[in-house]
């Protein structure tokens, strides 16, 4: 599936810490209940690979992507593993190099107008704006939209839903990235169906 076809299937994309492995199948049930397909799983944890393995093998609806790959090792690994798709908060020449030879369909970082430029040229329409809110928020992107139009952005940083409906009416923006779908003290005590019931709540957020 195609990165544009990936990231118009939900308004917003949850942004996915699992410190534990047992969390990650009932949690992407539960995201995938209230109509949340796209999954991304940071690698910030140790549980992050195989919390992708396990989703994808048990819960064939969700579609599973990395976050926080960093380079090029990180980005082979997600490949090998059969990613649908890895997201970055920045970009280096390195992983613009690894990205060209790569079957999994990358979402690079951005966070000025030269960054935005630079993917550009380098083919890139679709990209995260990181860390969204303290790097000008929904003003910088309106003010991008005139003179950089073809660019595409999914703001994360800082997201909740108030600002994630601002971001989502304007004409540059194709999703949001946001953690609040999947907060802590719901996936500790096991509350899947409150989790359900955000992911629920998200599908309106685009008018």
């Amino acid at each position: 599936m195609k990165l544009e076809d990936i990231l118009k299937l939900a308004p917003v994309v949850p942004v996915i810490v699992l410190d534990e492995l047992a969390h990650a199948v009932p949690l992407a049930k539960a995201l995938v209940a209230g109509g949340v397909r796209v999954l991304e799983i940071t690698l910030r944890t140790a549980a992050a690979m195989d919390s992708m393995r396990a989703i994808m093998a048990e819960v064939p609806d969700a579609i599973v992507g990395a976050g926080t790959v960093l380079g090029p090792a990180q980005l082979a690994e997600v490949e090998k593993l059969g990613c649908a798709f890895a997201v970055s908060p920045g970009v280096t020449p390195s992983l613009l190099d690894a990205a060209k030879g790569s079957s999994v369909p990358l979402l690079p970082g951005s966070a000025t107008a030269s960054e935005v430029m630079v993917l550009l040229e380098n083919g890139y329409r679709y990209m995260k704006l990181f860390p969204a809110e303290q790097s000008g928020g929904a003003d910088f992107l309106a003010a991008l939209a005139s003179p950089l139009p073809e660019a595409r952005f999914c703001p994360t940083g800082g997201v909740n839903p108030e600002k994630a409906k601002r971001y989502l009416s304007l004409p540059n923006v194709v999703c949001v990235g946001g953690s609040w779908l999947v907060p802590k003290a719901k996936m500790a005590a096991g509350d899947w169906d409150g989790i359900t019931g955000l992911a629920r709540e998200t599908l309106a957020l685009r008018g």
